[in-house]
C-alpha cells in the first residue's frame, strides 16, 4: 500500500513537471498522421507522431530546453555543457542560444561532418574529442568541473524527461478516442519515462510498449537484471538508440510503468523507414523508425491490443549515404524479397529452365559467374507478394525439380557481403565478350532477354540487381566463337532491348577476365 501511495506521488510529480514545462518556448506541437497506406495493408489504425517536424528534427529540443529553462540565473550564467554526436547536441545547442547561455558540445572526433557543422550553425561551441562517445562523455566531465559548467544529461534528469513527456500530453489532446498501445523508441530511457508516467496517470488502460534495436537492447536487459547493466556492445545502425546503459531515474520508471518491451532487428527498422516514406513522403532516421518497426512486428505476430496504434518518429536526422543500405534491406525486412542461393547445371539452357520454373515472379538479383564443374551456383532475389508463405512455396518448388537451394534471406553475411562478390576470374575462359543490357522493368522482361539468346551460346557471366528504376540493366558474359560473332550480333538486335559492349571495359578487364592456362 506504501510503495503504490510513493508511486502514485511520484507519477503526480512527473504530471505537474510535464503540464507546467517550459517546451513550447523553442519546441513545437507536431502532428499526429494517420498511416492509410499502412493501415489499409494492416487492418489496423495506425497513427505517427511527427517528432521529425521539430526545429531541430528531433524530439530531443522538449527534454534540452526544459532543463536549460529551469536553471537559476546564477547557473546560466556558469553556461552548460553536454556529450553527443547527434540530436541532443542540437536541442542543447539550439535551446542554449535562444536563451542566451553559453553551450559547449563534446563530440566523439568521428562524428559526420554534417552533424558538426549543424550544432555549430546553432550557435553551439563544438570540441571534438575522443574516438567514441565514452570517451566523448568523460572529457565533457572533465571540462565541467574545471570551468563549472551545468551537465545536461540526455535522458537521466526529471526536467529532461518530463520535457519528453509533452508528447504523451499532446497525444492524449489529439486522440481522446480508444488508443490500444503507444509504442516508443527506447534509447537512454528518457522519452519512455516521461511518456509512459503521463499516459499512465491519465488513461492507465492505454498499453505502452517500448522498442529497442535487437543490437542495443539495453533497458530489457536492465529489466531482466533488475537494475541498469552495461552492455559490452551496442550496435550503431540506429545510432540515436545505441546506449550501453540505460539511466537509474528511467530505468524505474520504466519497470513500473512499461507494458512490454519489443526489440526488431535492422531489417524491420529499414522496412518501417520504407512505410513512412509511403504514407508521408517523409525520411526518418533509423531510431525514428524503431517505434513503427516495434509496432508492425506485434501487429504481424497478433500481439498488439485493439485500438487505435500510436507510433512516435522520433527523428530525421540521418546521413544521406545511409539511405543506400536502407534501401537494400528495407524489402528483406517487410518480408518482400527472398535471398536463394540455387544449384543448376552447367550447361546451356539451365537459366531459362529455373526462370520458367518463378513463373512470373519478379527478379530482384541474379548473379553468377562461370565456374568449371558440373553444377553452377548463382546467387538470387525474388520479389514476395505473400511474404514467408510465398518464400516457402518457391523452395518446395524449386527443391522438386532436383535443384538444391540455401535460403540466405536471414544470412546476414550474405545480405551485406556476398551479394556484392559474387564472380571473379575463371582459368582458361575461352572466346568471352561482355555486353550491357537495359530492358524495361516489368514481370517476365528477364525470361524474355533469356529467351532471345538460344542456346547456341553459353553464359559465363550474369549480374542483375532491381534498383526500382523504370529500367533494368544486366550485365552478361557470353562465350561466342568468332566464326559466330555475327550471327549473335543479329539475335541480340532481334531482342529489341538496348546495349552496349563492354568487352574492352577496364573493370572487367581487371577484376572479371579470364586468367590465361
Amino acid at each position: 500500500m506504501l510503495a503504490a501511495k510513493r508511486r502514485s506521488t511520484a507519477m503526480q510529480d512527473y504530471v505537474r513537471r510535464i503540464l507546467t514545462s517550459s517546451v513550447y518556448e523553442a519546441a513545437e506541437q507536431t502532428p499526429l498522421d494517420e498511416m492509410k497506406l499502412l493501415s489499409a495493408r494492416l487492418d489496423a489504425q495506425i497513427l505517427l507522431k511527427r517528432e521529425d517536424l521539430q526545429p531541430v528534427f528531433s524530439f530531443k529540443i522538449r527534454g534540452a530546453h526544459n532543463r536549460i529553462a529551469h536553471l537559476t540565473q546564477q547557473e546560466r550564467e556558469r553556461g552548460v555543457i553536454c556529450a553527443s554526436a547527434g540530436n541532443h547536441a542540437q536541442g542543447v545547442a539550439l535551446s542554449a542560444t535562444r536563451l542566451g547561455i553559453r553551450a559547449v558540445i563534446v563530440m566523439p572526433t568521428t562524428t559526420p561532418a554534417i552533424k558538426v557543422g549543424a550544432v555549430r550553425r546553432l550557435g553551439g561551441e563544438v570540441v571534438l574529442f575522443g574516438d567514441g562517445f565514452d570517451a566523448a562523455r568523460g572529457h565533457a566531465a572533465e571540462l565541467a568541473e574545471q570551468n563549472g559548467y551545468i551537465v545536461v544529461h540526455p535522458f537521466d534528469d526529471p526536467d529532461v524527461i518530463a520535457g519528453q513527456g509533452t508528447i504523451g500530453m499532446e497525444l492524449l489532446r489529439q486522440h481522446p478516442g480508444d488508443i490500444g498501445a503507444i509504442y516508443v523508441p527506447i534509447g537512454g530511457g528518457g522519452l519512455a519515462s516521461g511518456i509512459a508516467a503521463f499516459v499512465k496517470f491519465l488513461r492507465p488502460e492505454i498499453r505502452v510498449i517500448g522498442v529497442e534495436p535487437e543490437e542495443a537492447a539495453s533497458m530489457k536487459a536492465a529489466i531482466a537484471a533488475g537494475y541498469p547493466v552495461e552492455l559490452d556492445q551496442v550496435g550503431l545502425f540506429a545510432d540515436g538508440v545505441a546506449v550501453r546503459k540505460v539511466g537509474d531515474e528511467t530505468f524505474r520508471i520504466c519497470r513500473e510503468l512499461l507494458d512490454d518491451i519489443v526489440t526488431v532487428s535492422a531489417d524491420e527498422i529499414c522496412a518501417a523507414i520504407k512505410d513512412i516514406f509511403d504514407d508521408t513522403r517523409a525520411i526518418a532516421e533509423p531510431a525514428g523508425a524503431l517505434a513503427l518497426a516495434g509496432l508492425r512486428r506485434q501487429v504481424e505476430n497478433g500481439d498488439a491490443p485493439r485500438g487505435a496504434l500510436i507510433a512516435i518518429n522520433s527523428g530525421a536526422n540521418v546521413n544521406f549515404d545511409r539511405l543506400r543500405y536502407v534501401a537494400e534491406r528495407a524489402e528483406i525486412g517487410e518480408r518482400a524479397e527472398a535471398l536463394l542461393s540455387v544449384e543448376i547445371p552447367e550447361q546451356p539452357g539451365s537459366y531459362r529452365a529455373f526462370m520458367r520454373l518463378l513463373g512470373q515472379r519478379s527478379i530482384s538479383e541474379f548473379n553468377y559467374r562461370i565456374s568449371q564443374g558440373k553444377t553452377a551456383k548463382i546467387f538470387v532475389g525474388v520479389k514476395l507478394t505473400r511474404g514467408d508463405t510465398e518464400k516457402l512455396e518457391i523452395l518446395a518448388q524449386l527443391e522438386n525439380h532436383g535443384l538444391k537451394v540455401t535460403d540466405l534471406t536471414d544470412n546476414e553475411v550474405a545480405k551485406l557481403h556476398v551479394r556484392h562478390m559474387v564472380g571473379g576470374r575463371v582459368s582458361d575462359l575461352r572466346d568471352e565478350v561482355v555486353y550491357r543490357f537495359e530492358f524495361p522493368e516489368r514481370p517476365g522482361a528477364l525470361l524474355k532477354f533469356l529467351d532471345g539468346l538460344t542456346d547456341e551460346w553459353n553464359i559465363s557471366l550474369f549480374h542483375y540487381r532491381n534498383h526500382g528504376a523504370d529500367y533494368g540493366r544486366v550485365l552478361v558474359g557470353i562465350q561466342v566463337p568468332p566464326s559466330t560473332r555475327a550471327d549473335f550480333i543479329a539475335h541480340i538486335d532481334a531482342i529489341g532491348f538496348p546495349y552496349w559492349e563492354e568487352t574492352e571495359n577496364p573493370a572487367y578487364r581487371q577484376f572479371l577476365d579470364h586468367e590465361p592456362a
